[in-house]
């Protein structure tokens, strides 16, 4: 397993990091998703981490990095915040930032607002939807409105006695169908479930539902934007961009690749048949193999 070392953000956060490479590298730093951690790119990370410093940390709320109490300590800004903060205690001039499902959402909102200043270099999304299209979908696309009810599973209050007295694990088999998944390495997912059990650090990971402005329609609300709706105040990306996206992916459906280029100016895609949404892992050589070409662009 990765070594990991506690960081002090400016912000009061503490992070625990895998920080791994040599330190005068040009730096990677990568954003796991729900509801995993930093292990979640572990394949990339020993690829890459003789030629890069790669650092993977546990987000706020998971692992045992810092996980305050309430929905509003997982506000988008405050997460975005925390990668800049985590790069300014590292002495991290640049970066390319890679994200994977959570973290790659993350991931857009790091790149729309690092890139001006030149701090981020690059981008790197994996299966994760860029927030404008994703909300575009859920209101028009009843195929991905249906694959995702289980946010709504997530921000559900009624659900929180289950989370309580079990941890998430329940909460994920009663809102995920899990069936034909690809099982994660038995020594990984024995340490997920592990942190999945602690009702506290099971909370602070459903925040990042919880506080996203994200609008999940029920599947009885009519199909179509709601005369309300505004496009939102997002910077378009002008930054290199690789998009790598397993098309088997049952819950961030493929339609999310196909507006990509009116919100990115410099895209590369990399549709990977026959992986899903854990696509760092279950794809670990065609993940890298995408990440070599376009690093090295």
């Amino acid at each position: 397993m990765s070594d990991l070392a506690r960081v002090e953000l400016p912000n009061g956060i503490a992070l625990d990091v895998w920080d791994s490479g040599p330190r005068d590298a040009p730096a990677l730093i990568f954003l796991h998703g729900f509801p995993e951690n930093h292990r979640t790119w572990r394949y990339q990370v020993e690829h890459l981490n003789t030629r890069f410093r790669c650092i993977a940390p546990d987000q706020r709320g998971y692992g045992d990095s810092s996980r305050p109490e309430g929905a509003e300590h997982y506000e988008a800004q405050a997460l975005v915040g925390d990668v800049f903060g985590l790069a300014q205690a590292l002495g991290v001039e640049r970066f390319t930032v890679i994200g994977h499902d959570w973290g790659g959402a993350l991931a857009w909102g790091v790149a729309a607002f690092g890139q001006a200043s030149g701090v981020v270099e690059r981008a790197v999304i994996a299966n994760a939807p860029h927030p404008a299209v994703f909300q575009r979908l859920l209101f028009e696309d009843m195929s991905q409105r249906e694959a995702s009810q289980y946010m709504r599973a997530f921000r559900d209050p009624a659900n929180d006695a289950l989370v309580r007295e079990h941890g998430l694990a329940p909460l994920l088999m009663k809102a995920v169908d899990w069936t034909g998944k690809v099982e994660n390495d038995p020594a990984e997912q024995k340490l997920l479930i592990e942190q999945w059990a602690d009702p506290d650090r099971a909370f602070a990971m459903l925040n990042w539902y919880r506080a996203s402005g994200i609008a999940v329609p029920p599947m009885q609300e009519p199909v179509g934007l709601p005369p309300s709706y505004a496009e939102p105040a997002f910077p378009k990306i002008a930054i290199p961009t690789l998009v790598v996206w397993g098309m088997g992916d049952e819950a961030l459906l493929p339609a999310n690749v196909d507006r990509l280029g009116d919100w990115v100016e410099d895209l590369t895609v990399e549709r990977v048949e026959g992986a899903g949404h854990f696509i760092p892992w279950e794809a670990p050589d065609k993940v890298n193999a995408a990440l070599d070409g376009f690093l090295k662009a």
